[in-house]
C-alpha cells in the first residue's frame, strides 16, 4: 500500500453537499482538460462525477479513447492502483493519470509480487527439470496473468511470452495459451500455464475448459516459499501433473460468498415452482464451490448485462461487490426485477471506498491551482513489456471479434481496443 497524506480539515470536515458542489465547479472550470473514470465498486456519491463508469479494462479503454478524442491532459481514476497504472500505459504520453488516494490498493494485486514470481518459476521449472530425462524438460509454461495484477505482475508476464486476460476473456486466454502461446505447440511439447494473481478465477476458467482441476491443477503459496518451501506447498510430482499452477491470491470480497449462502436460498425456496426460484449469478472470483451451486457466473459487465435483460416479476441473488449490487438493485426494482445480494455480510471492496469526494475535491483543487498530486505512472521498460502482454490478450480478442462477424476487425486507438 502507497502512503498517502492526510487532507486538511477543510475537506475532511465539509459536507457531502459542499464537496459535490465544490467537484462539480472544478469539473466545469477543468472543462475538457479532465476526465474522470469511475469503477462499478464505487459508492454513488463518487460515481456521480464519473464522466464514464465499468470495469478496470473498460474504463481504460475508454481514457485511451476520449483522451484520444477531446485531447484531455488529466485523467482522474476512481477506482485502485493497478487500475490507475493500466490507464497510464493505454493513454498517450504526457496524460496525467491521477489515483484520488494513493492507499487504495487492491489486495489480491498485492498477493502476487514480481520477486516472488520470479522465484517462483526459477523453482519450478528447476522441480520440472530435475525429474525429466537427461535433466531437461521438454515443455513450456506460459504465464497468464488477470488484469487485477500490477505493472510489475504484468511486465513479468509479458517477459516470458504471456498474456492478460480479463474474467470475461479468461476461457479465450487459457485456450491459446495450452495452444502454445505465441509458438503453436509442438508434437511431444508439454505446456503447462501459471495463472496469476486468482486462483478462483483460474480453477473455475480451467474447470470450464475441461481440466480437472482435483488431479490436474496445482496451488503455488508465495508465503509458503518466503518460509522455506521453494515449490509453495506444491509436490514435486504435482508441479510435474499439473496442467496449471495457480497462485495462491484471492480477491477478499469474492472469498466471503459461501456455498451455504447459496444452499439456503434453496433450502428456502424448496417449495416454490421453479419459475418463481430465484436465481444465483455470482462473479467467477467466487470458490469454485459457489460457481458450481450458482445458476450463472460471469465478469460484471456480464452481471450487468444479465440483470438489465431479466423478465420482470425475476428474482436475483447476487454474489459480486455489495454497492454495485446495491446500484442494480434500485434500477431493477424501477422493472419489478428483484435483486439483493447473496450475503449479509459487508462484501464490499475497503481499499476501493478509500476513493471519497474528499480526496477527490483535493486532487481537483490540486489540478486547477496548476499542481498534479497523487500521479500513477508505470516505468518505460515495466511499460514495454507489460504492453505486450495486453496487446496479446487484444490481439486475442480482436481476432475473435473478426472471426464472429467475418467482417472488419475492432479498431485500435492507441495500444487498447475499442467496441
Amino acid at each position: 500500500m502507497l502512503w498517502q497524506p492526510a487532507l486538511p480539515e477543510s475537506y475532511t470536515k465539509a459536507s457531502p453537499v459542499d464537496l459535490a458542489a465544490g467537484i462539480s465547479a472544478r469539473r466545469k472550470e477543468l472543462g475538457s482538460r479532465l476526465v474522470i473514470l469511475g469503477h462499478h465498486y464505487q459508492v454513488d456519491e463518487v460515481v456521480q462525477h464519473a464522466d464514464f463508469t465499468g470495469d478496470s479494462l473498460k474504463l481504460s479503454q475508454l481514457a485511451a479513447e476520449k483522451v484520444g478524442a477531446g485531447g484531455a491532459e488529466f485523467v482522474v481514476f476512481c477506482g485502485v492502483h493497478f487500475m490507475a497504472e493500466t490507464a497510464d500505459m493505454l493513454t498517450p504520453p504526457g496524460v496525467a493519470v491521477i489515483l484520488p488516494d494513493l492507499s487504495a490498493g487492491c489486495s489480491m494485486a498485492d498477493m502476487a509480487d514480481y520477486d516472488d514470481a520470479v522465484a517462483a518459476w526459477d523453482a519450478i521449472h528447476a522441480s520440472l527439470n530435475s525429474t525429466a530425462p537427461k535433466g531437461k524438460w521438454n515443455g513450456r509454461i506460459i504465464p497468464v496473468t488477470y488484469i487485477n495484477s500490477t505493472a510489475a505482475i504484468k511486465a513479468f508476464v509479458g517477459k516470458h511470452a504471456g498474456a492478460v486476460c480479463t474474467s470475461s476473456n479468461a476461457r479465450a486466454v487459457l485456450e491459446w495459451a495450452f495452444a502454445g502461446g505465441t509458438v503453436a505447440k509442438k508434437k511431444g511439447e508439454e505446456i503447462k500455464v501459471i495463472f496469476l494473481p486468482d486462483q478462483h478465477l483460474g480453477r473455475n476458467t480451467c474447470a470450464a475448459i475441461g481440466i480437472d482441476v482435483k488431479s490436474a491443477t496445482c496451488l503455488f503459496d508465495p508465503r509458503k516459499a518466503g518460509a522455506g518451501d521453494p515449490l509453495g506447498g506444491a509436490t514435486p510430482q504435482q508441479i510435474q501433473d499439473a496442467a496449471a499452477i495457480l497462485w495462491a491470491g484471492h480477491c477478499s470480497v469474492h472469498k466471503l460468498f459461501r456455498p451455504e449462502h447459496v444452499r439456503a436460498i434453496r433450502d428456502e425456496e424448496a417449495l416454490l415452482a421453479p419459475a418463481a426460484r430465484t436465481k444465483v449469478l455470482v462473479h467467477p472470483e467466487c470458490a469454485k464451490e459457489v460457481v458450481d451451486l450458482a445458476d450463472l457466473n460471469g465478469s460484471t459487465e456480464f452481471i450487468i448485462r444479465t440483470l438489465e435483460a431479466a423478465p420482470a416479476g425475476s428474482r436475483w441473488a447476487v454474489g459480486t461487490e455489495v454497492h454495485l449490487v446495491a446500484r442494480l438493485a434500485r434500477r431493477c426494482a424501477e422493472r419489478n426485477v428483484h435483486v439483493r445480494i447473496l450475503s449479509d455480510c459487508q462484501c464490499l471492496c475497503t481499499t476501493m471506498y478509500r476513493i471519497d469526494q474528499p480526496h477527490l475535491l483535493w486532487v481537483l483543487d490540486n489540478l486547477a491551482a496548476g499542481k498534479i498530486v497523487n500521479r500513477v505512472s508505470v516505468h518505460p521498460e515495466a511499460q514495454k513489456l507489460a504492453l505486450t502482454a495486453l496487446n496479446r490478450m487484444l490481439a486475442l480478442a480482436e481476432s475473435g471479434r473478426a472471426k464472429a462477424t467475418d467482417g472488419p476487425s475492432a479498431k485500435r486507438v492507441g495500444s487498447a481496443l475499442v467496441d
